[in-house]
């Protein structure tokens, strides 16, 4: 029992001396040292300015058309003997080849009857006018010295009936002729077949479309663009404009098979009018040889989207920025100060023209300021910041 106690005693003794003990050092501990916390100024991409000579490059997008696209119409009736090979969709013909030949017999057998018929009317014409000099002998006869006074006398009007009859039946025998050539269907154009509706037996009529073709030496891409674009490149706005063939060239952009193939054009004429809805102005860009594969090249086809860069006027003395460094429409920050920090300026510009990437101005800047690139969530006048000349931007 005594032994219990001591040892209790203890104990108490022991935790009484830890607690004075934390006590008097929490007393004598000296407090943390107090440190301001440094705010560093944002660090921002930046690109340096300089005066530029450009050459404008106005881009648009259009869907290739052919410049020609007809329907093959006989003229005359039949039935189809012989079809083109290629009187297929998708088959290529030449120039002037016999796309489609109607039964001939019916109009060769026309072509030799009004042949008779205008060599009757000869015979016609030779009988009256010998009929028509010996009127005149037998006149001459019983009334010399004296004119009759009927022009039925020497056969006059029977003369010129017969000439009319000849010039009728020559007519009717080039008619003939012209029928008979009717039958065979030709295309004054190399082209390529869309479709077609007859094959070989068929009755076909005159008017009745039996194919559909179009040219396959030019090939046209109608690009929407706004007017204001419209004056950085030489357009033909009239029919007295480009006679000497200073039109504006082109470079066609369009993928194929994973791969981008280019074509060369020019830009020849704008359409007609303005489009009501859009406010666009459509220009026509032209390429030549759309068919011909060159360097692993495929054919330009109609119904192929395209992208078109037309090349535009030479500009001097400007500025030219991404598009992103612009803010608010008409600012740039502007970075000023030899420092490491600089203070930030918002500065308004002049901007001549802004394209799907860069920004081209014409007034604010001054050659080798630093234009800030980089986005900033809240932005004051005169505000410090720090720069990263950002080497990207300014090789574009």
């Amino acid at each position: 029992m005594k032994k219990s106690l001591t040892q209790l005693v203890l104990v108490v003794v022991i935790v009484a001396v830890a607690i004075v003990a934390a006590k008097m050092m929490s007393l004598f501990r000296k407090p943390p040292e107090k440190k301001t916390q440094k705010i560093s100024a944002p660090l921002l991409n930046a690109m340096q300015v300089f005066l530029e000579s450009l050459q404008m490059t106005v881009q648009g997008f259009g869907t290739v058309t052919p410049r020609m696209e007809v329907q093959v119409v006989p003229q005359v009736s039949g039935k189809v003997m012989q079809c083109h090979r290629q009187l297929v969709n998708g088959g290529f013909f030449q120039a002037d080849e016999p796309l489609v030949v109607i039964e001939q017999t019916d109009y060769s057998l026309a072509v030799k009857a009004a042949a008779a018929a205008v060599a009757q009317a000869e015979v016609k014409v030779e009988q009256e006018k010998a009929e028509a000099d010996i009127a005149h002998q037998e006149w001459e006869k019983l009334h010399p010295d004296k004119q009759p006074e009927s022009i039925l006398v020497f056969r006059e009007p029977q003369i010129r009936n017969a000439q009319a009859q000849l010039s009728a039946a020559g007519a009717r025998l080039a008619k003939a002729k012209l029928d008979l050539e009717r039958t065979t269907l030709t295309m004054p154009f190399d082209g390529r077949v869309v479709k077609t509706n007859i094959d070989v037996g068929q009755f076909i009529t005159a008017g009745m479309p039996v194919a559909t073709v179009y040219r396959t030496d030019i090939v046209e891409i109608m690009v929407p663009l706004e007017d204001a674009e419209l004056a950085w490149f030489n357009v033909p706005l009239n029919s007295n404009q480009n006679r000497d063939n200073s039109y504006a060239k082109v470079t066609v952009f369009a993928e194929f098979a994973g791969a981008e193939h280019t074509w060369p054009g020019r830009l020849v004429r704008t359409e007609g009018r303005i489009d009501p809805k859009s406010r666009m102005v459509h220009v026509v860009v032209q390429v030549t040889d759309p068919f011909k594969t060159e360097s692993a090249r495929p054919p330009l086809m109609p119904g192929v989207f395209v992208r078109v860069d037309i090349q535009g006027k030479e500009v001097e003395d400007i500025y030219r920025l991404p598009r992103y460094a612009i803010r608010r429409g008409v600012e740039v920050w502007v970075a000023k100060g030899t420092g490491a920090t600089k203070k930030l300026t918002i500065q308004p510009v002049e901007i001549a023209r802004m394209d799907r990437e860069f920004a081209y101005i014409s007034s604010g800047l001054n050659e080798g300021d630093f234009v800030v690139t980089s986005a900033l969530g809240t932005v004051t006048d005169g505000m410090v910041i720090r720069t990263h000349v950002d080497d990207e931007a300014e090789n574009q």
